[in-house]
């Protein structure tokens, strides 16, 4: 009997043995469990390391997308829609942006006036002052004979005489008198009544004003006797305008008053003629132009 309770209570009793057994196996359970553990963190690590280096990847693909279109006519990639070409640093379904058309130049808008040219008719005054009607120019015909003229000293030079058809002769008894203080060759005048004239039909003269691109305004003195004048009026390239007087019997005068406005360097182009002689040598004369 004590043989068999030593038996069961000594050390290597079944007892003392089964505690042993589990402590163990509970280490055995955690060493396992911990193994587990550090594998699942390992892979979350590599996943994240492999997920960082797609996403380093990408971005410089992002930054890709303005190099240039590559050549037409190059194969497309797989699911790509027929005729597209495939450009670097594209995402899929992605396409180039379309370049912006460069606007076509418009013309500016033109500040310009387009020319305009009036005429009236006006009796001469019994006197008159060229220095202060012709502030910008003036010329005077007669004094000097029926080929030279006198004209403002430090004038424009916009009046030109161009001519004309019939042979000029000066006279001395127009019905009014011109007077001036800054004249070029004669400086002076205190009222000469000297003008030129030209007889017979279709002949006379022809002036020019060279528009400085102001509104300006043109006093011609001209005159007639025992015919029907005509006045042609026009900017270069424009209509004409027409005014016509007459006197059968003696003289007649008066101020043709031109408004123009016109491009500068554009003529303002005056024709005065004989358009019929009502009586022997009837024609049409010329004293001064002004212009302000």
């Amino acid at each position: 009997m004590g043989e068999e309770d030593r038996s069961r209570t000594g050390p290597g009793s079944h007892r003392e043995g089964r505690p042993r057994s589990r402590s163990a196996l509970r280490r055995l359970r955690r060493r396992r469990r911990m193994a587990l553990e550090g594998l699942a963190a390992f892979l979350c690590l590599a996943a994240l390391v492999v997920y960082l280096g797609t996403e380093r990847h990408d971005a410089p693909r992002e930054e890709s997308a303005a190099l240039p279109v590559a050549p037409t006519g190059r194969v497309g990639l797989p699911g790509e829609a027929d005729g597209a070409v495939a450009t670097p640093g594209l995402r899929p379904r992605q396409r180039p942006p379309s370049p912006s058309p460069s606007p076509s130049p418009s013309p500016a808008p033109s500040t310009m006036a387009p020319p305009t040219v009036a005429v009236s008719r006006a009796e001469v005054p019994a006197s008159v002052d060229l220095t202060a009607v012709g502030t910008v120019d003036w010329v005077h015909w007669g004094l000097l004979g029926g080929d030279r003229t006198v004209r403002k000293r430090g004038g424009s030079g916009a009046i030109r005489d161009e001519g004309g058809r019939g042979r000029r002769e000066s006279f001395s008894n127009n019905p009014e008198a011109y007077a001036w203080r800054d004249g070029a060759p004669v400086a002076s005048a205190s009222g000469t009544m000297s003008g030129v004239y030209t007889c017979d039909q279709g002949n006379g003269f022809r002036l020019a004003v060279t528009s400085d691109g102001q509104s300006r305004t043109v006093h011609l003195y001209a005159g007639l006797w025992m015919a029907r004048g005509r006045l042609d009026v026009r900017i270069a390239g424009g209509p004409v305008s027409t005014l016509r007087m007459e006197d059968p019997h003696t003289a007649l005068t008066t101020d043709f008053t031109v408004r123009f406005r016109a491009p500068r360097g554009v003529k303002l182009l005056l024709s005065w003629t004989v358009e019929e002689s009502l009586g022997q040598c009837g024609n049409v004369s010329l004293q001064a132009v002004a212009l302000r």
